[in-house]
């Protein structure tokens, strides 16, 4: 879905990403952190096509989005990758129905069937009873959901999300980890955030560590997980069948193509003999 390839980004004399090589499989969420100055916001602005790399590739789904002119590019951020920030960045003249709708209308979707997803984005969101409300009569986690239901109106591959839990409480926290993982699972996105949330970054399917401009080397993710329970799996398959052979020996069944033949039985003298 996403490869990085030997990414490199300066600011003046100040190097900050120093060669990023990094994948992403499709429905992955994935989180990044590091201390604040390691790039990774830099990094996800690359991601976003919000900013150019001055070398290397991203791929996002197979486009090389480092190849496309401004209009293109501007044309695919708007169908292939929505942004979730820190704060809401909601219109305040509008209401939440007509905040979700504003992407859909930009991409050239009608009205009428970008007001249709959007409603079904605020059911799934649990919002239906709030689409006439305008921002300032939302609360926090109220307003940060209706700003993950703007960045999916277009039904993009990838949602890129800068700390979008950091003005929450923890209730709405909470909720919105939980959300990403139902969204992943009903829509089958891929997500990549950066966090500071180590309660986020636990529970996501991997986590990019990031220091000085270059990925730490990454602990064992999931694959290494199920190799091991794989293992543990066949280990455990191993024992059984012992257990089984032990007991088949046990009813004298170790080989039933050649069953073992019935003991003689020991001839009495006949009392004619």
């Amino acid at each position: 879905m996403i490869e990085i390839k030997n990414i490199r980004k300066s600011f003046g004399k100040l190097e900050v990403l120093k060669g990023i090589d990094l994948t992403i499989g499709k429905g992955e969420v994935v989180s990044i952190v590091g201390p604040s100055g390691a790039g990774k916001t830099t990094l996800l602005q690359i991601i976003g096509t919000l900013d150019r790399p001055d070398s290397g590739t991203v791929l996002i789904d197979s486009v090389d989005v480092t190849q496309l002119s401004q209009k293109k590019l501007s044309d695919f951020r708007n169908r292939h990758i929505g942004f979730v920030f820190q704060f809401h960045q909601l219109l305040p003249e509008f209401t939440a129905l007509e905040n979700i709708m504003i992407p859909a209308y930009i991409a050239g979707t009608s009205p009428r069937e970008a007001r249709k997803r959007a409603e079904e984005l605020l059911q799934f969101m649990q919002l239906a009873d709030r689409a006439k409300h305008k921002p300032n009569e939302l609360s926090g986690g109220e307003k940060q959901r209706v700003a993950v239901a703007r960045a999916l109106i277009n039904n993009p591959e990838v949602i890129l999300a800068d700390e979008p839990s950091g003005s929450l409480d923890s209730k709405n926290k909470g909720e919105l980890h939980q959300l990403f993982f139902d969204l992943r699972d009903k829509y089958g996105q891929t997500f990549v955030i950066v966090t500071h949330d180590e309660q986020l970054a636990a529970v996501t399917d991997r986590t990019i560590h990031m220091r000085d401009g270059l990925l730490e080397k990454e602990k064992p993710d999931e694959l290494g997980k199920l190799e091991e329970l794989g293992k543990l799996v066949k280990l455990e398959k191993l024992v059984k069948l012992d257990e089984l052979e032990e007991l088949d020996k046990l009813e004298g069944l170790e080989n039933p193509e050649n069953p073992a033949q019935p003991a003689p039985q020991t001839q009495t003298a006949d009392s004619n003999d």
